[in-house]
């Protein structure tokens, strides 16, 4: 049994990886270890991951190399389950260059899902998709069931792009196939870009942290550790017919401003709070329903914000004081 997961030295693959490597077993990587955000955190992520005999490693762009070429037959022989995670990520930063987002995930996207057609033991293909293709929505919480036809950014336009993808490759092929609706995802060895990690770095830097104006700014902040077992369960629980989408959010919203006093507090430092306006592409509230996957699994989260922020505090600490 093996299991291959691309967007291995991403944040959300990373984790997974450990826990699959943890349960024994066989894991195959792939990522192409892109310059979006620091290099160096994908490589000691990866370093990690290397450590176990498990683990193998294929540095390969989705977009551009040949899978069938770069993945030895026996390896796709050996194959069961595909936990795609690779994706260019960033709401903003898909309105500077869109045409990366076309490339990672629409491209990408459909590499994977060729490559299934010729994995001949495959069970299940996961995928990530993201809360972001709720887009515009009002009604709360975020279902499944809801209409996601009104996009907020071009990151979500590719994101739901994704989604039908897998939708037509199930009609036209049959393989089960899961798509998974992360709801701010952080953690330990979290991204830079986001909201949060970013704070940590301006607050322990004395530098402004900018905060978007209003009172009523939200997210449903969803523990990596969460996340990683939602993974798990999920892929043991393949659709008996036709794809599924399921949300992954911690089903808590939480206003962005007590994030930020968390971090104060487990910090040890007052945040120089800088308020500017909403930009568009970036929605105000987030809540994710995940009646769904607890119908399907029992999957719970089970990480408040506090005890959560103070797992990845900790790390970004020792981080902080390893690289100074």
């Amino acid at each position: 049994m093996t299991i291959l997961v691309t967007g291995a030295a991403g944040f959300i693959g990373f984790s997974v990886c450990r826990r699959l490597l943890a349960n024994g077993q066989r894991v195959i990587g792939l990522d192409n270890l892109n310059t979006y955000y620091d290099p160096t955190l994908k490589t000691d992520r990866l370093a990690i991951l290397q450590e176990s005999a498990n683990f193998s490693f294929l540095r390969i762009d989705l977009a551009q190399d040949d899978l069938m070429a770069c993945i030895p037959a026996h390896e796709r022989r050996s194959i069961t389950n595909v936990l795609h995670f690779a994706a260019q990520a960033g709401v903003r930063h898909s309105m500077k260059v869109p045409a990366a987002f076309i490339d990672a995930n629409i491209q990408g996207q459909l590499a994977v899902l060729e490559l299934t057609r010729h994995l001949p033991a495959l069970r299940h293909l996961v995928y990530a998709s993201s809360s972001s293709v709720y887009g515009r929505n009002a009604a709360l919480p975020f279902r499944e069931t809801d209409r996601v036809d009104r996009p907020g950014s071009f990151y979500a336009v590719t994101k739901r792009t994704g989604e039908l993808m897998a939708e037509c490759h199930h009609h036209l092929h049959g393989l089960p196939v899961t798509g998974l609706r992360f709801f701010t995802v952080y953690g330990p060895w979290g991204r830079p870009d986001m909201a949060y990690y970013k704070f940590a770095r301006a607050i322990f830097a004395g530098e402004p942290v900018t905060l978007y104006e209003g009172t009523d700014l939200a997210r449903d902040f969803t523990h990596v550790d969460d996340v990683v077992e939602a993974v798990v369960q999920v892929m043991d629980h393949p659709p008996k017919d036709g794809a599924q989408l399921l949300n992954i959010g911690n089903n808590a919203p939480e206003p962005v401003t007590r994030l930020v006093s968390i971090l104060e507090r487990q910090l040890g430092r007052k945040a120089n709070i800088r308020l500017t306006p909403r930009p568009s592409a970036d929605v105000e509230y987030t809540w994710a329903s995940i009646d769904r996957i607890r119908d399907l699994t029992g999957w719970q989260p089970s990480t408040d914000l506090e005890s959560g922020l103070a797992t990845f505090s900790q790390w970004f600490l020792d981080r902080m004081q390893r690289t100074v």
